[in-house]
């Protein structure tokens, strides 16, 4: 089992930035990978960013791409979402996400979640 809690989320001008945490407890494996995810109210559950725990390296959707980076601290077992040019159409609860399988953008691929936080973009 793994655990997931996300923190960061809040309320910011369009053009600013937030950073999330998602801090993972519990039993992980070197082929983890980790993800964040965002739904708004109405819509279904989108791919953002994602990052294989043991190389580092990520995959980002185009919407985010440039914008948003994605980063891990194993030593904190904590993943990070940066996100910069904070645009309102960002506006979403976020998740953190962990599959033990290589990253994909598909949501059902991942077995773990967290609450999420919300994300909050004013114009």
């Amino acid at each position: 089992q793994v655990q997931l809690v996300e923190s960061g989320g809040g309320l910011v001008q369009a053009g600013g930035s937030l950073r999330l945490s998602c801090v993972a407890s519990g039993r992980t494996f070197s082929s983890t990978t980790m993800a964040w995810f965002r739904q708004a109210p109405g819509k279904e559950r989108d791919f953002v960013a994602a990052i294989k725990w043991n190389t580092g390296a990520p995959y980002y959707s185009d919407p985010v791409e440039g914008r948003f980076t994605i980063s891990r601290d194993n030593a904190k077992n904590t993943v990070y979402l940066q996100m910069n040019s904070l645009k309102p159409e960002d506006t979403a609860v976020y998740y953190c996400a962990a599959a033990n399988s290589p990253p994909s953008g598909s949501a059902a691929q991942y077995s773990y979640w967290g609450q999420g936080t919300q994300v909050t973009v004013s114009s």
